[in-house]
């Protein structure tokens, strides 16, 4: 759904290795380094609150991010932020900006993820029997826990996208998850990574 403001060319970049926002879901964050509790001040003054969550690439960043709404926040005793982030679209970084900010900024493009903000996907191709057998035995090779009556209700997109931020992939196949074009596309390389950790392949090298 289209926001009721107009996407800024730029905005504030928070680099994260192994966190990725995807379309419509939210991402808690504690923010307590100074240049970020200064980022943070400056975005809540903006109309749009957007903050830019990337990978670290390299000597630099990775070409796509999310850009994520300040919804929430909150400050503890000891001057920690705790924020909440609602995905609002993928972007392409065009270039990074230094100046004046103790934080990095992007001059970002939105052009190529219009689908980002035409409301949920849906994924015909979903056989969650298959999904959820693949997903249960990944979850006791990892000794993790999730709430499966939860994952039952949840809609194709909510299901898809909450495991691609969730499950420990490397940060390269979490980049190729959220690069994915399509709901359908991110859930084929879901259950091929899923499927591909209970074969006994190393995740951790496969797109670094």
């Amino acid at each position: 759904m289209r926001p009721h403001f107009d996407l800024p060319g730029r905005i504030a970049l928070f680099p994260l290795e192994g966190a990725v926002l995807l379309p419509r879901t939210r991402l808690p964050l504690h923010v307590f380094e100074p240049r970020y509790l200064q980022m943070l001040e400056d975005v809540l003054k903006t109309e749009h609150r957007l903050i830019g969550i990337i990978q670290p690439e390299g000597d630099g960043l990775a070409a796509i991010g999310t850009a994520g709404r300040v919804i929430a926040f909150s400050e503890g005793d000891d001057g920690r932020m705790m924020i909440s982030l609602k995905a609002v679209s993928r972007f392409r970084l065009i270039a990074t900006e230094e100046g004046f900010a103790p934080y990095i900024q992007g001059s970002i493009d939105w052009a190529p993820f219009g689908r980002d903000l035409t409301g949920s996907e849906r994924d015909p191709g979903l056989d969650r029997d298959a999904l959820f057998a693949c997903l249960h035995r990944y979850m006791e090779a990892h000794d993790l826990s999730t709430d499966w009556e939860a994952a039952a209700r949840a809609g194709d997109e909510t299901l898809v996208n909450s495991l691609s931020m969730m499950l420990p992939f490397s940060p390269g196949d979490k980049q190729a998850l959220l690069e994915s074009p399509t709901l359908s596309d991110r859930r084929e390389l879901l259950q091929g990574l899923i499927e591909f950790a209970l074969h006994g392949g190393d995740d951790e090298d496969r797109l670094q």
